[in-house]
């Protein structure tokens, strides 16, 4: 059952940097299961959230391999999401900042990702029921 809300969701973290991105990922899966419809911008380090090429990481400070440390890579939990709102019979957009894609070089994300301008956002929240920004920070 759809609620007919809409929350836009903004990343910003780069995968594995923080935990803002993992934070991310499991408010939208808990959005999409209570029937909301979910619009996610990732802008910065963000966009490699669903980068084909992306691979679950080692760890060599316990010096483990990929396959020891059983993570999923982030474009992995990404696509999941999208299942799990074909099947609550929700919408998942999700767009990647086209200028972040461009400086960074990452345009390997999955069929149907659309780029984006700052503008997008400004309308999609004004259009939304809510808006949550995660931002990276200062350092």
């Amino acid at each position: 059952m759809t609620s007919g809300r809409t929350l836009v969701v903004t990343i910003m973290d780069i995968p594995c940097e923080s935990a803002d991105p993992t934070t991310a990922l499991h408010i939208i899966r808990a959005a999409l299961k209570e029937g909301h419809n979910v619009r996610v911008f990732a802008y910065g380090g963000a966009i490699n959230l669903t980068t084909k090429t992306q691979q679950s990481p080692a760890n060599p400070v316990q010096e483990t391999s990929v396959e020891e440390e059983q993570q999923t890579a982030a474009k992995d939990r990404a696509a999941s999401l999208f299942q799990l709102a074909k099947q609550q019979g929700v919408k998942l957009d999700w767009v990647n900042c086209g200028l972040c894609v461009d400086d960074k070089e990452a345009e390997d994300g999955p069929e149907g990702l659309r780029l984006v301008g700052p503008r997008d956002l400004v309308d999609a929240s004004l259009a939304s029921d809510a808006t949550m920004v995660i931002l990276v920070p200062a350092k």
